[in-house]
């Protein structure tokens, strides 16, 4: 199974849904975009790193950057199972778009929907960067080791 996004950061809702798809599949890659059409606050080594310090020692997950179409990324693993994370219904249109774009580009790879826990369905990445850039306090949406992360990037 892959899981693919850009972690730009990590949150712990993200890390909620890793560690829930190791207790569902044998093996998960997280597939760290390398070219997202966003500007990424850290680089892909940077995010890479981050995503391997925060999700800590689960054996059968596996970090690993791409680029490029995520189904081709995607066949060429010969994974079939690609997994988006979905916190609310505003999610849903955009995942159901994407999910039905690469169903037309590879019939032979499935989308799978996880939500998160209930208490990380409000964290996104791009609230937490804006409470970083604020000077507020991310230490209940991120990992320690993220957050230190962030602290350092914003001063």
């Amino acid at each position: 199974m892959v899981y693919p996004g850009t972690f730009d950061p990590i949150t712990n809702g993200h890390v909620d849904l890793i560690h829930r798809a190791s207790r569902l599949f044998d093996r998960v890659l997280v597939a760290v975009a390398a070219d997202t059409g966003k500007t990424p606050m850290f680089s892909t080594d940077e995010r890479v790193a981050l995503v391997r310090e925060s999700v800590g020692n689960c054996q059968n997950v596996e970090i690993t950057p791409f680029s490029g179409l995520l189904v081709e990324f995607t066949r060429k693993l010969g994974v079939s199972v690609i997994m988006r994370g979905l916190r609310a219904v505003s999610d849903f249109e955009y995942e159901f778009q994407l999910a039905g774009m690469n169903r037309h580009m590879a019939p032979d790879i499935e989308t799978l929907f996880l939500t998160p826990a209930e208490k990380y369905t409000y964290i996104s990445s791009s609230l937490v960067r804006e409470i970083a850039r604020l000077r507020g306090d991310v230490s209940a949406f991120v990992a320690p080791v993220v957050q230190a992360a962030l602290k350092e990037r914003f001063g």
